[in-house]
């Protein structure tokens, strides 16, 4: 287990961007029960390095990558390497954590923790809906002559 300051010399990060990905719902260090101080595991740290390369490398704002993650796969959100191999990746309709209740994953981390898993009560239908209504300028209707 990893204290905050050793994540953020290990991904690069300053304290505060680690400590807003959990505020947006992309990670959820567990706590010490006596300090109340956060704790990473590896996987949370593979998560905070992920959020920040979805980000800053793939150009994501923290809204589209909420949108992103309630839409796409896991395997597709994340780059997964042995997604051949993943029984996720031969059901993509269905999210990862719903295939794992039937069958073992590749993911190397609890559903709990994982930032698919939880942004999954985010609305699909919302998701769409809104960004569809957001994309177009509504423009005034003007009366035909």
């Amino acid at each position: 287990m990893y204290l905050i300051n050793d994540v953020s010399r290990k991904v690069n990060l300053s304290q505060k961007r680690i400590r807003e990905y959990e505020k947006e719902g992309f990670i959820k260090p567990q706590r010490h029960p006596h300090t109340n101080n956060r704790l990473y595991t590896d996987f949370e740290v593979l998560q905070v390095q992920r959020i920040h390369d979805l980000i800053h490398q793939r150009g994501f704002t923290l809204t589209g990558l909420k949108n992103l993650l309630v839409m796409a796969p896991c395997w597709n959100v994340f780059g997964c390497q042995v997604k051949q191999s993943c029984p996720a990746f031969s059901d993509p309709h269905m999210p990862c954590y719903k295939v794992r209740e039937k069958v073992e994953t590749l993911c190397p981390g609890p559903c709990e923790r994982c930032a698919v898993f939880m942004n999954r009560d985010f609305d699909p239908d919302y998701v769409l809906e809104h960004n569809v209504e957001s994309r177009f300028i509504k423009l005034p209707v003007v009366p035909a002559s």
